[in-house]
């Protein structure tokens, strides 16, 4: 079988498709759509076992009426000169107008939505737009893959897919040989916490950061690390805090398993998640996680055992879950970490989740 996938960059697939690639490289055809990027990259791309078609009208942060069409042209034409079998997409653009384009083609879709998005879930026109292209254009997907029961609940009771063409995963998974298990390191009498991620309002950095100032009146001990972009409304908060000697900000950062084993416990107060994949990476790792009780991070959980959940858009919460987390004996946070690793190893070992992928395409 020939298989398509459609993807409007070269990182969703290299980070977090590779091993799906290559399974489905074993015993089909796979050809891949993206925009053209670093040659290193698609050499790369290229050695997971699949050839590479560029697409010039793929622009995915652009909103253009005009390039949107001949996107779907695009994906049109391609569809009738490779004449695939199937069709995999990810992303929006990629899922709606791809599904569109094989609709009109008559080939099977299989569109993976791993989140809904802040415009989803802040509301107005942007959420409006969404909805109706997810509704409309892809209506006729064989599957629509989603990372979490929460997703997949707003979007049937919306009316916007029918249960039966929904198929819920335990996100991507992660790679437990790439994430090993990492002995807890010693503390020496200084916990340390990590957040990694963008630096914005809807991963809980206002909470965070109110935590951050109010343990700090009572703890010496205590260090915290942030990695990620933030953004530009944030830069005098980080530079704040920072110049208080609150937190140790590390900017962008390419390899974060580093921090990762370094530090004692990682932090994502996060408002909305697909499946977040630095939980899953971190506790992969061994290391306790503290983050919200919603779907797409509570997952990546066993509360009180593995971290604790915190109240979403709580301060107060998130305060005493890190307190209560900080007053644990050192062997007890080193248990944590250890049943974390058994949390992933038992329900999201990417390879278990690659088989279950394909077993769905082809049922």
């Amino acid at each position: 079988m020939k298989i398509l996938i459609l993807s409007n960059h070269y990182l969703t697939l290299r980070v977090f498709r590779r091993e799906l690639i290559q399974k489905l490289s074993k015993n089909h055809k796979v050809v891949i759509s993206i925009p053209e990027g670093e040659k290193f990259y698609m050499d790369e791309l290229r050695s997971f076992g699949a050839r590479l078609v560029f697409e010039p009208h793929m622009d995915r942060r652009a909103i253009n009426p005009f390039l949107d069409i001949l996107l779907i042209k695009d994906y049109i034409n391609l569809l009738k000169a490779e004449k695939p079998d199937k069709v995999i997409t990810f992303t929006i653009k990629c899922n709606t107008y791809g599904a569109l384009a094989c609709k009109i083609c008559n080939i099977p879709c299989y569109c993976n939505i791993t989140g809904l998005g802040s415009a989803f879930f802040n509301g107005g026109i942007v959420k409006t737009i969404s909805s109706a292209m997810y509704k409309y254009l892809m209506n006729k997907v064989q599957v629509v893959f989603l990372e979490n029961k929460g997703n997949q609940k707003t979007l049937i009771d919306m009316k916007i897919f029918k249960p039966e063409q929904t198929y819920v995963l335990n996100g991507a998974g992660v790679n437990l040989e790439r994430f090993s298990f990492t002995k807890y390191p010693e503390e020496n009498g200084k916990i340390s916490f990590l957040f990694f991620a963008r630096i914005m309002r809807e991963k809980g950095v206002d909470e965070l950061f109110y935590t951050i100032e109010k343990l700090n009146n009572e703890y010496n001990n205590l260090e915290f690390k942030f990695i990620g972009i933030y953004e530009d409304e944030y830069e005098g908060k980080v530079n704040e805090l920072e110049s208080k000697g609150l937190i140790h900000y590390y900017g962008f950062q390419k390899d974060v398993v580093p921090f990762i084993k370094e530090c004692s416990c990682v932090v994502l107060p996060s408002y909305h998640e697909g499946m977040a994949n630095t939980l899953l990476e971190s506790a992969a790792i061994g290391r306790p996680i503290i983050t919200s009780n919603i779907h797409g991070c509570m997952e990546a959980v066993i509360d009180g055992k593995s971290g604790y959940l915190a109240k979403v858009q709580d301060r107060e919460d998130l305060y005493e879950k890190l307190k209560q987390f900080i007053e644990l004996p050192y062997e007890q946070r080193v248990d944590m970490g250890i049943t974390a690793r058994k949390h992933m190893e038992d329900n999201f070992d990417k390879y278990a989740v690659v088989n279950e992928t394909i077993s769905v395409i082809f049922r």
